[in-house]
């Protein structure tokens, strides 16, 4: 899938009318049986399977709150599958406006920016739930999974469900990843699908229980695996390409260590600095051929990553610094291309120079538990976005070998460190 770019000088792009905020319309009965019968048609060859669990309970007149979890654009297909006849809305980020702004709200979608504060989008969900009657569909990790597990969840997603008292419904799916992963570049595979569809969260729980106890159930059935549920399944996932650019997730050696000349080609995973190789096999384990294998799982090679980061990052030896090429996204027209500049990132959070001394961006670590990035995005390629309500830059390293992995273990492990300090002043100053 491609964006329509438009190259524009930041002055230019920063004089471009920001669009008005709209209220979000109700799906009409043409768009759901049309978008039904289409995900249908996909669906069948897949032959999909709902394991329900309290469904039965869920009143079919009060609209709910529907928390999926995200590993490619199939996933929009189960839900309007899943969901029909129920009119319902989904939060959609803004790139996937551009050039659609028309048909996405025809369709019921709610826009969005990805890890930027948006105070609009809670009035949003709250119109289309009380005024307009519909089911809510919210994707909470807000972008795809890089290893086949969920990625971190808002606490903030707790408060929410405090404060809408409304059901709330769980679609958790298996094999979608598999099906399609995004370090393979969304190619698609041939996998078996299933959905657990849960009614998780009643109104009156939603009302009784602590928002750290409903973000804690809301985690809780956010705990898969897809890669263990491969393995004790037995799914074989035969592609002769199934390791294409696994470097993108196992992006460091376990045994020297080195980060770089590491490659996923075909179904092996190889690191040239020490010759290591490993084969992802049919089931999803890692098979190392010429010494012996230190993870086998890739979930718990992801993990050790993150550990590695985490102690860069103690050690006072992280450091993230590469030139970029810069693009802006300011209304439902187009991404625009602004020029270049340089990216930094280290404890205190990022910094952003570039388009001839125009763009002077800072960002600290205590602005987001995450950060947005995402692999081959749009097909242009890996890249790492940062911004504001009025910035929202996309960032594409050029002609060095970032992982944006990496930048994303940093973000997150920095917030942690950074809000745990923040809540020990202000225990102390008590």
């Amino acid at each position: 899938m491609k964006i329509k770019i438009i190259e524009k000088s930041y002055s230019e792009v920063m004089n471009l009318p920001i669009p008005k905020h709209k209220l979000p319309i109700k799906m009409g009965i043409f768009w759901r049986v049309l978008i039904k019968c289409l995900s249908k048609a996909n669906l069948s060859k897949y032959k999909i399977k709902y394991n329900e669990h309290r469904t039965e309970l869920l009143p079919m007149d009060t609209p709910c709150l529907v928390l999926m979890n995200h590993s490619g654009f199939i996933d929009m297909q189960i839900a309007a599958d899943r969901l029909f006849p129920r009119p319902f809305s989904t939060v959609c980020t803004t790139d996937g406006y551009v050039g659609l702004s028309t048909l996405m709200r025809l369709i019921g979608c709610i826009p969005t920016q990805k890890f930027v504060t948006d105070i609009s989008l809670i009035r949003d969900i709250t119109y289309a739930l009380t005024r307009l009657k519909t089911d809510v569909l919210m994707y909470p990790e807000a972008c795809y999974s890089f290893d086949g597990r969920a990625n971190a969840l808002p606490e903030s997603l707790g408060r929410l469900i405090k404060k809408l008292k409304v059901p709330v419904v769980t679609i958790i799916t298996k094999g979608a990843f598999l099906r399609e992963p995004l370090y393979n570049m969304l190619r698609h595979r041939r996998v078996k699908l299933e959905a657990d569809v849960t009614y998780l969260i009643t109104p009156e729980e939603a009302e009784s229980l602590s928002s750290s106890e409903l973000f804690e159930r809301v985690s809780d059935a956010f705990s898969f695996d897809s890669f263990k549920w491969q393995q004790e399944n037995k799914i074989e996932i035969s592609e002769d390409f199934r390791a294409d650019g696994l470097e993108r997730v196992l992006y460091k050696c376990p045994h020297c260590l080195s980060e770089s000349n590491i490659h996923g080609n075909g179904t092996v995973w190889r690191c040239d600095e020490c010759g290591t190789e490993y084969e992802l096999d049919v089931y999803g384990f890692m098979k190392a051929r010429n010494t012996v294998s230190r993870f086998e799982h890739i979930p718990d090679w992801y993990d050790w990553e993150r550990c590695e980061v985490k102690k860069e990052i103690e050690e006072g030896t992280y450091g993230l610094e590469t030139d970029v090429d810069i693009y802006m996204l300011v209304d439902y027209k187009a991404l625009y291309k602004v020029g270049d500049g340089q990216l930094t990132h280290n404890s205190e959070g990022f910094t952003l120079r570039g388009c001839d001394g125009q763009i002077d961006y800072k960002q600290s670590a205590l602005s987001s538990y995450t950060v947005n990035s995402d692999y081959y995005w749009y097909e242009i390629g890996d890249m790492i976005s940062i911004g504001n309500k009025r910035h929202l830059f996309y960032l594409f390293p050029k002609g060095q070998k970032i992982n944006v992995a990496k930048v994303k273990f940093a973000v997150e492990e920095l917030y942690k460190i950074k809000i745990k300090e923040s809540r020990e002043i202000k225990s102390a100053t008590v």
